[in-house]
């Protein structure tokens, strides 16, 4: 998660700005939202999109932070039925099938007639808001030749490590577990277990992971084609950069969803049209650092035009993702621990 950026150096800040949910003052409707951490933050969309959608909807819209997306997905399942949920946002397509399999996700009854994806959009459950393409972020003042396919950063030097996030709480974790099998299918694990020998730690979310970065703990990270786009717009800094791969690049469409059952359904549906509408689809690229779905309000900074862009997208469909997923974690488990 999707996606997401830090401006603190140490992870001791991000447990204090989420050590509890983000609220708004008190209305009479609450919209009660489960998302990944990052998207609340101070640096991230919530706080705006929150103030922008209150303005229209005289409501309270209050955010719920368990962790990475797949931590959203998870706590879904764990509450079941009872949980307070009324959408679910953060998750991408390659939970999407798991989701609904909980029999929790309700139809989103949206427009989405202006959504302007790689691929045809035709899910009925789910809203897409922003996407991007994984990549490895490289520290240009520390790496002069970055790794240009899958197999340079599988063989790479080890005394230049990357920092990798847990496919089994991450959605960029999970993300690139996909990217590794789309590209290497049966020999992902003996893949997994050479580049083992550079990976400095894996983190439990994207977070974490981009915090050890840029602190100059590893001169790589797991992020998105999009992440220099932050550090260009905001710092005025080109120093981290998003290295092509060969093979192509792993997509990820993130997306949300009203909950069945829920008390403020329509509601839900509301927030779900407000995501792809010109006002918030402005906002996204600017402050969760991806690509916007829907035209905007307003065209993305000079930055965007000067990103990575793959030439293969390479994507896995959700309903083999949520037969083999497990079975790939136990590989990439037993890989790991050789």
């Amino acid at each position: 998660m999707a996606h997401r950026f830090l401006t603190f150096t140490t992870l001791s800040a991000l447990a204090a700005a989420l050590a509890l949910p983000v609220a708004a003052s008190a209305d009479d409707r609450t919209l009660t939202i489960y998302t990944y951490d990052s998207f609340v933050a101070d640096w991230g969309p919530g706080p705006v999109l929150t103030e922008a959608f209150e303005a229209q909807c005289d409501c309270t819209i209050e955010w719920v932070a368990p962790g990475d997306g797949v931590a959203v997905l998870n706590r879904l399942r764990f509450e079941g039925d009872s949980t307070d949920a009324d959408l679910i946002l953060g998750l991408d397509t390659n939970l999407t099938a798991e989701a609904v399999a909980t029999g929790l996700v309700a139809p989103h009854q949206v427009d989405v007639g202006a959504l302007d994806l790689p691929i045809e959009w035709t899910d009925e459950s789910f809203v897409p808001f922003d996407f991007g393409y994984f990549a490895v972020v490289y520290d240009t003042q520390t790496i002069a030749t970055p790794p240009t396919s899958l197999a340079d950063l599988v063989e790479g030097d080890a005394d230049q490590p990357i920092v990798l996030q847990d496919p089994r709480t991450s959605t960029p974790g999970l993300g690139f577990m996909l990217w590794m099998k789309a590209v290497y299918g049966d020999e992902a694990g003996e893949k997994w277990a050479q580049l083992s020998e550079r990976i400095l730690t894996v983190t439990p979310g994207w977070s974490e992971a981009y915090g050890l970065f840029t602190s100059g703990e590893a001169p790589m990270v797991l992020s998105y084609t999009t992440s220099p786009a932050y550090h260009m717009v905001v710092e005025e800094d080109e120093r981290y950069q998003a290295a092509a791969f060969d093979e192509g690049h792993y997509m990820q469409i993130e997306v949300a969803a009203a909950i069945e059952g829920s008390s403020e359904i329509d509601l839900a549906r509301d927030f779900l049209a407000f995501l792809i509408s010109p006002e918030a689809q402005s906002v996204l690229p600017v402050t969760n650092w991806m690509l916007p779905v829907a035209p905007g309000a307003e065209a993305l900074p000079e930055p965007f035009e000067r990103l990575v862009t793959p030439a293969d997208a390479l994507l896995l469909d959700p309903e083999t993702v949520a037969a083999e997923r497990q079975g790939w974690i136990d590989e990439w488990l037993d890989a790991m621990s050789q």
